[in-house]
């Protein structure tokens, strides 16, 4: 690993930490996404900083941000964009929707239909948007935010397993502590603190990050290990839909970036616990309970497979 690499993404994760104050994990969580040119899902109550982090991020990078409130009238066009006709001419054109960014924050993302939903698989899984038979690629760096209050039922329309298989990660940000709160408080007396940021990484300076986190080595012993987990989930009699070969390979170029952010060229399986219940977790169906009621089950079950399958040496 390039030392001035990782001085590049310590200095953004202290960027966007000073705007998300006391949550070092989540930050390093959400870098890490970023990092492995995956997608990041945040679950949590609202005003919590879902948005604050998704700002902070995309002005430390200094790239172009949307942010798209997804509502029930949401169409597909509205996200992807749409052929015009012009008179003129008698040709269609081509006409981008806000998918064309480098950090899109769908917010509120299960408050739109799931046909809605289904518009940003194609972006997220292969860079590209394909209308009225054209392909256009996106950008890169390509990054989906996407939120979501799970404690909110009336309105809402889940996402869809493949539309969760997407997201790298599942994260919660979590409350912050009395003392942590005084000091946002103390930070937001004169505005918000992100307003304030100077970027850290510039655009193509990420993407050049982002190809040499996947040279990050990894032993076969670590292979192995997250492929026994895996499996495990695919017997395991609470869980009706396990991990799929593409949630594995997700879960190995997470732990490249988590890695990566930790200052390392390799892989320890303390790493695998570490991202085990973010990347899995949302990727399993624990059979016979609601869906709603199925998230923490789903993550208890990823801790205890961890407890009964041997660590690698």
């Amino acid at each position: 690993m390039e030392n001035h690499s990782h001085a590049a993404i310590e200095k953004l994760i202290s960027n966007i930490s000073q705007v998300l104050l006391g949550k070092d994990k989540t930050v390093r969580l959400a870098v890490t996404a970023l990092l492995a040119q995956g997608h990041l899902l945040i679950e949590d109550a609202p005003g919590v900083g879902k948005t604050s982090l998704a700002k902070a991020l995309a002005m430390s990078l200094n790239c172009e941000y949307t942010r798209l409130q997804f509502t029930p009238d949401l169409l597909p066009s509205d996200i992807l964009g749409t052929s015009v006709f012009l008179p003129g001419s008698g040709d269609f054109e081509f006409r981008r929707g806000p998918v064309f960014t480098n950090v899109l924050l769908a917010d509120e993302i299960n408050r739109t239909t799931p046909r809605t939903q289904s518009a940003l698989l194609e972006a997220m899984s292969e860079f590209q948007v394909s209308v009225d038979a054209k392909t256009y690629p996106l950008e890169r760096p390509f990054f989906v935010l996407a939120t979501q209050n799970p404690h909110e039922f009336e309105g809402t329309y889940p996402l869809p397993e493949n539309q969760l298989d997407r997201f790298m990660l599942r994260i919660e940000i979590g409350y912050p502590t009395m003392e942590v709160e005084k000091e946002v408080l103390r930070t937001h007396r004169l505005g918000e603190p992100v307003s304030q940021l100077q970027a850290a990484l510039d655009p193509a300076e990420l993407v050049r990050i982002q190809d040499e986190v996947r040279n990050v080595k990894m032993d076969d012993s670590i292979h192995e290990y997250i492929l026994q987990i895996a499996h495990a989930t695919r017997d395991h009699a609470e869980l009706s839909l396990g991990i799929s070969t593409r949630g594995v390979i997700t879960m190995m170029h997470a732990l490249q970036a988590f890695a990566f952010v930790s200052g390392r060229d390799y892989v320890t399986p303390d790493d695998v616990k570490a991202l085990a219940v973010p990347v899995f977790a949302h990727r399993v169906v624990v059979g016979g309970i609601l869906r709603e009621s199925s998230r923490d089950r789903a993550a208890g079950i990823i801790e205890n497979l961890l407890t009964t399958i041997a660590v690698p040496v």
